[in-house]
């Protein structure tokens, strides 16, 4: 019973060791007696046992790797650390397993001495901007040196670049500087555009002004014309004679001495003129009075006594008239003589 108990036991073992299940977008190796004798797809599979070998499972997906950051120097020597990212997926399981010891490795470093070529041509600045070039020319590279290992390199991406610390801080200062200049710029167009608009709603502001007060000038000046066309014209419709323009400019003249800042006051000879104008007038046209001793005096002789009588005080108040003037002149001009 024991015997046969142990003997059932290794057949199910030697069955269960005999059939293997490969998942799907795996692979495994099978060597008979230490060569290759095929690659087992994803499935049933069944093998020889104690005879056949079958190696772990190899994954056929597509892979992302990423490397530690690599030291590279530049065109102009400076020393970089770069970083990247690879995306590869095995095409032939048994060239992967037997032309590679370890082809995760392989394409680490194949990476890393392609990056090394492919940057070492490029300055620091065609290296940060240069990005594509360098994803594309890597990719070409592995893909060539990695088809015999049975790889297939999809892309390659570089994550990133850093330079060194002082490097770091100069850049930075020449970004302040660029957005410094370029702030500078912003503002000294943004004055200069204001100042412009100011200097045009000035120019136009003065222009209106000016306009402006051109018309009140012609305005003003078509106003005193006409007034003093209407004055002309009543003068000459009227015609005045010399003795009614002397009376209105003796009237005229206590204006002229009117205001608080009138210190100084000449008086013209016209107006001693002016006045004896009037006094001659006045006495001029004072009638013949008749004898007293005539008891036969009319009407009319009593009426042209009675003018001659308001003729001679007018006659009266216009020598007092000059000599008032004459004497104001005199005092005003001892007062302008003493000032």
């Amino acid at each position: 019973m024991i015997v046969g108990a142990l003997i059932a036991l290794l057949a199910v073992m030697i069955v269960l060791s005999a059939v293997k299940i490969v998942p799907q977008a795996r692979a495994r190796n099978v060597e008979r007696l230490g060569r290759f004798q095929r690659t087992l797809q994803p499935g049933l599979n069944v093998v020889i046992p104690f005879i056949d070998r079958v190696h772990p499972a190899i994954d056929l997906r597509e892979q992302v790797v990423s490397f530690q950051p690599q030291p590279v120097i530049t065109e102009d020597n400076l020393v970089v650390e770069i970083d990247t990212v690879l995306y590869f997926q095995v095409t032939d399981p048994r060239a992967a397993f037997y032309e590679i010891a370890s082809y995760l490795q392989g394409v680490e470093q194949l990476t890393v001495t392609t990056l090394r070529n492919v940057v070492g041509s490029m300055d620091l600045e065609r290296t940060l901007t240069s990005r594509d070039t360098i994803n594309s020319q890597l990719r070409g590279v592995l893909d060539d040196a990695t088809g015999r290992w049975g790889l297939r390199v999809n892309r390659v991406e570089i994550k990133a670049i850093d330079p060194p610390q002082t490097i770091k801080d100069a850049m930075q200062k020449q970004m302040r500087a660029e957005r410094d200049k370029r702030a500078a710029i912003l503002t000294a167009e943004g004055q200069r555009q204001s100042q412009i608009l100011t200097a045009e709603g000035d120019k136009q502001a003065a222009v209106l002004r000016a306009e402006g007060e051109r018309a009140s000038e012609i305005l003003r000046a078509e106003g005193q014309s006409r007034a003093i066309d209407q004055v002309f014209q009543a003068v000459h419709r009227n015609d005045p004679d010399p003795k009614l323009l002397a009376y209105q400019y003796l009237q005229m003249l206590p204006q002229l001495a009117q205001g608080p800042g009138n210190t100084f006051w000449v008086i013209p000879s016209e107006v001693t003129s002016a006045l004896e104008g009037v006094s001659r007038a006045f006495t001029e046209a004072l009638p013949k009075i008749a004898p007293t001793g005539d008891t036969t005096t009319t009407t009319t002789d009593k009426a042209a006594a009675k003018a001659s009588d308001e003729a001679a005080r007018a006659a009266e108040a216009a020598a007092e008239a000059v000599a008032d003037a004459e004497t104001a002149g005199r005092v005003l001009n001892e007062r302008t003589s003493r000032v």
